[in-house]
Order: structure tokens, then sequence, then C-alpha cells
């Protein structure tokens, strides 16, 4: 059966899922990039994201395959697509992965300011959805048919989702750095209280890898 999941998102030791003053230079905040060593050196993100040859093979690289497949439309928060913040300004801006995203798919950008859809190479498509969570969630379903629906970043796209009891499966990677301040995940959010049990454990060298999953 299709599920909504959240796969890859990186987490610090202290929970933030991007650290402090996110920019068009420092996308996931400062240090953030920090979060995604065990993910950018896996073969598999390298060739088919950074068009190089190489990288590792292993857990990492088999936990990041496992996190793309089955996907037939995504969701995102503006802040995921864009560094700006409040109208769209006349500047062109259509994502950080160039001409042809990673995507492959329909992606709904939750923002509270119209923007017209964005037909991108490679099957992708970003749709600008302006009347909430649930709105993004029945279009993503219905584009997406027996596939999965992925939650992308960033971390208040997530929290709302899981708030509402709507992701069926979420998969998190602990990396072994602090932040200090930035985009908290779980804070307030009781995740046993709306249903939530760890099903799956894996560590590895540079992450701690959990599955949580709704029951």
């Amino acid at each position: 059966m299709a599920k909504v999941r959240v796969n890859g998102f990186t987490l610090s030791i202290d929970g933030y899922g991007a650290g402090p003053n996110q920019d068009l230079k420092n996308p996931l905040g400062i240090g953030g990039q920090g979060l995604h060593t065990w993910m950018i050196e896996t073969k598999t993100f390298r060739e088919g994201h950074l068009g190089e040859v190489g990288g590792t093979t292993g857990t990492d690289n088999d936990i990041t395959i496992r996190s793309m497949e089955n996907i037939g439309a995504w969701i995102m928060g503006r802040n995921m697509f864009a560094p700006s913040r409040g109208p769209w300004p006349d500047d062109g801006w259509k994502g950080w992965w160039g001409p042809n995203p990673v995507y492959h798919c329909d992606v709904y950008v939750l923002t509270h300011h119209a923007h017209p859809s964005l037909v991108m190479e490679g099957g992708t498509t970003f749709h600008f959805i302006t009347d909430g969570i649930h709105s993004a969630l029945e279009r993503a379903k219905a584009v997406a048919g027996d596939k999965d629906v992925r939650i992308g970043g960033g971390a208040s796209t997530i929290r709302q989702y899981l708030q509402a009891g709507l992701i069926d499966e979420m998969h998190l990677a602990i990396s072994p750095i602090l932040l200090g301040s930035g985009e908290h995940l779980l804070s307030g959010i009781d995740l046993l209280s709306l249903g939530y049990e760890c099903t799956e454990y894996i560590p590895t060298d540079k992450a701690m890898h959990v599955v949580i999953t709704k029951q």
C-alpha cells in the first residue's frame, strides 16, 4: 500500500535539521552542510546528484538507494525550494538543482504566496500550494497513485505533517555533530502519543539511522 514517508532527513545530535541563518550561501544554515556527510560521500549521491564517478558503497549507500525508491510525488516547504522569503521576487529562481532537478516527478511546494508552476527537464514540475498541507497531500496522492508520497524538508514542513498524524514512516539519520541552534525537528512533539514507534535501527560509521513507523 502507498505510504506518506520521510527519508534521509538528517538531524544533529541536538536535534536540528538545519543550522541558523539560512541564506543563498548557506542553504542548510551555518554548519548544516556537515549533517549530510553520510549521504554526500555515497556512490549513489555522487553519481545521481552530482554527476561524478565513484563514492562509497556499503550501508549508507544502500540506505540512500532505498530512500529514492517507489516515489510518485514530493512535498516540500518553501525554505527547501528557495532562499527568499515573503512575496516571490522576480529573479527567475527555479530551485537549487539546475535545469534537470533530481525529483523526476511532481513536487508540491508549500507557500503563502502564489507562484505559477515550473516545468523542468527530466519530468519534474514544481507546483506551489497556498491552501495548506492537506491540499498538497491530496494532490500529491492523486498524482502518485500506487507509489509513495515523500515529504521533504524543511523541519517545519515535516513537523506539520507529523502533528497531523499524516506520516506513515519516517527515516531519520542522526549525524555526529552539534549545531546548537537552527531548525529543530521534534521539540514539543510527543511521538508516542501520536502513535509512532521505532521499528528499525542501523548504526554506521557516519550516522545512526532510525525508522519510526505509525502503528
